[in-house]
């Protein structure tokens, strides 16, 4: 008599997505370098309200001054719609980013259409950079690039 042996396999799937995009946060050489605040945010081409795809901060700095404080350093992503977010907004919200390359998923619950994609960091002692570029999605390919807070930014379809 055969005997069948079963295997269950658990897969876990990583969310959906429309694409990514990627940004590098490159090293400063200077004497005090803080990481930056970053937003990446995504706004229609036609008009309509901004959608937040990352906002990175101090999200452990708690008592007399929290991390939420400087959030509106980040100028732009705090006019579009930053300032009514609330934080830690699941999904959203995490922690600064060491210099290098960081991916961001873009939700595929995201309608097909041309947006523009938006790329915000500011940093204590630091400067402040917005790089802006075309997203259609789905996402074709596309990069970007910034010049000083700011390095390479690359959109990628799935």
């Amino acid at each position: 008599m055969k005997k069948s042996l079963a295997i269950a396999v658990s897969v876990i799937a990583a969310p959906a997505s429309a694409g990514t995009v990627t940004v590098t946060i490159p090293r400063i050489a200077v004497a005090e370098y803080h990481v930056p605040y970053v937003a990446v945010w995504i706004e229609p081409k036609a008009g309509g309200p901004a959608r937040t795809l990352a906002v990175w901060y101090d999200v452990a700095k708690r008592g007399n001054e929290p991390g939420t404080k400087w959030l509106a350093d980040l100028r732009t992503w705090w006019r579009k719609g930053g300032r009514s977010l609330k934080l830690p907004a699941d999904g959203v919200s995490g922690a600064t980013r060491a210099p290098g390359a960081h991916r961001i998923a873009i939700p595929a619950n995201v309608k097909p259409g041309s947006y523009t994609l938006f790329v915000e960091a500011a940093r204590e002692d630091g400067g402040r950079e917005l790089v802006s570029m075309p997203l259609t999605v789905p996402a074709g390919s596309a990069k970007a690039a910034g010049k000083t807070e700011l390095g390479a930014i690359v959109v990628k379809s799935r």
